[in-house]
C-alpha cells in the first residue's frame, strides 16, 4: 500500500482508481515554526488499484501542540492504514491514541475507503463532521447520513451503546460504517470543524447547513475542484482573512473510472466481506438533506 499526505501546507489534486481528487490544508496562522497544523490527511492505494483510502482527523486545539499530536497520530495512522476492515482500523486507531502521550488532546477522524470493484465509498465516522454529498442522478447536494451505523450495534461488545467517539476519548469504543455506491459525476467532500466554525458577517455560525448551501451553489466546473473552491467561499464570508483553526478540505469527483473486470464476482464478494461491506448487493446508505 502506497501512502501519501501530511499536515502542512498543501493545495492541489492528485489523482487515484475512480477519482480526480482535490486537497486543501492550511495550518493555522501557517502551522508556526515547524510549518505543521493539527489536521491530518493521508491517502493510500492498492497495487492493483482496487482500494483506496482516505482518512482526515482533526487534533483538538491549534497550534504547536496540536502540530506535535498531530504527527503523533500521523504514525499510528500509517502503522494501521492497511487494516482491510476500516472499523477495526478506527477501534485500532483509538486505542494506540489512547494510549499514546497526548497531554489529554483527543482527535475526530474521518475513514473512507473506495472500493472500485463495486464502486462504493465506505465511511466510518470518529466524532468528525459529516461529509457533504453530491448525487449526479438528482443534482441534489445533501449531508451523509450516520444514523443506520450509529443504530447497529452488536449487544456483547463491551462497548455496546458507546460508539464513534473521536479517538483517545475512551477505549474500548466501538465503530460502525455506511456504504454509499457511487455513480459517474457523484461527489463527497471530507472537510475538518474550522469550515463550519467559520463565521457569517452577523456573528453567526456557519455550521453544516451553511457549508451545505455553499456546495448547492457550486457551478459543475467547481464541484470538480469543491476543496479549494468552498475554503475560499467560506473564507470570504468571514471577511477574507485567515481561518481561525487548521482548515482541511478533500473532496472526490467519481469518473466512474477502473470498472469491474468480467468474472471478478466471487473474488469481489470476498474480498468486500474483508472490508467489513458486506455481500455487493448492500444497499446504499440514507442520505439527509
Amino acid at each position: 500500500m502506497e501512502i501519501w499526505g501530511g499536515s502542512g501546507p498543501f493545495r492541489g489534486r492528485v489523482a487515484v482508481p475512480g477519482h480526480e481528487v482535490s486537497i486543501v490544508s492550511e495550518p493555522y496562522r501557517g502551522g508556526g515554526k515547524s510549518g505543521e497544523g493539527g489536521d491530518v490527511y493521508l491517502l493510500s492505494n492498492c497495487a492493483a488499484g482496487l482500494i483506496t483510502r482516505f482518512v482526515l482527523a482533526d487534533v483538538s486545539g491549534h497550534g504547536e501542540e496540536a502540530a506535535v499530536v498531530s504527527a503523533a497520530l500521523r504514525g499510528l495512522m500509517r502503522r494501521h492504514i492497511n487494516t482491510a476492515d476500516q472499523t477495526q482500523f478506527a477501534f485500532d486507531l483509538n486505542r494506540a491514541f489512547d494510549e499514546s502521550d497526548t497531554g489529554g488532546r483527543f482527535a475526530t477522524a474521518l475513514l473512507a475507503t473506495y472500493f472500485a470493484p463495486t464502486r462504493h465509498l465506505i465511511l466510518c465516522n470518529a466524532g468528525h463532521p459529516r461529509p457533504l454529498v453530491y448525487r449526479s442522478e438528482t443534482d441534489r447536494w445533501a449531508l451523509a447520513d450516520f444514523s443506520i451505523a450509529d443504530a447497529a450495534g452488536d449487544t456483547t461488545s463491551p462497548a455496546h451503546g458507546i460508539r464513534n467517539l473521536p479517538l483517545g476519548v475512551l477505549h474500548p469504543t466501538a465503530y460502525r460504517q455506511v456504504a454509499i455506491p457511487l455513480a459517474p459525476g457523484d461527489a463527497v467532500v471530507l472537510y475538518t470543524d474550522a469550515l463550519i466554525e467559520s463565521r457569517r458577517p452577523d456573528g453567526s455560525m456557519l455550521g453544516e447547513q451553511g457549508l451545505l448551501e455553499l456546495a448547492r451553489a457550486l457551478t459543475p466546473a467547481e464541484r470538480a475542484d469543491a476543496a479549494p473552491v468552498l475554503t475560499d467561499r467560506v473564507r470570504s464570508l468571514g471577511g477574507g482573512g485567515a481561518l481561525a483553526d487548521d482548515a482541511t478540505a478533500v473532496s472526490l469527483h467519481h469518473h466512474g473510472g477502473e470498472p469491474p473486470r468480467p468474472g471478478w464476482r466471487e473474488w469481489a464478494v470476498a474480498m468486500a466481506r474483508s472490508l467489513g461491506l458486506g455481500p455487493i448487493e448492500s444497499g446504499p446508505a440514507l442520505i439527509r438533506s
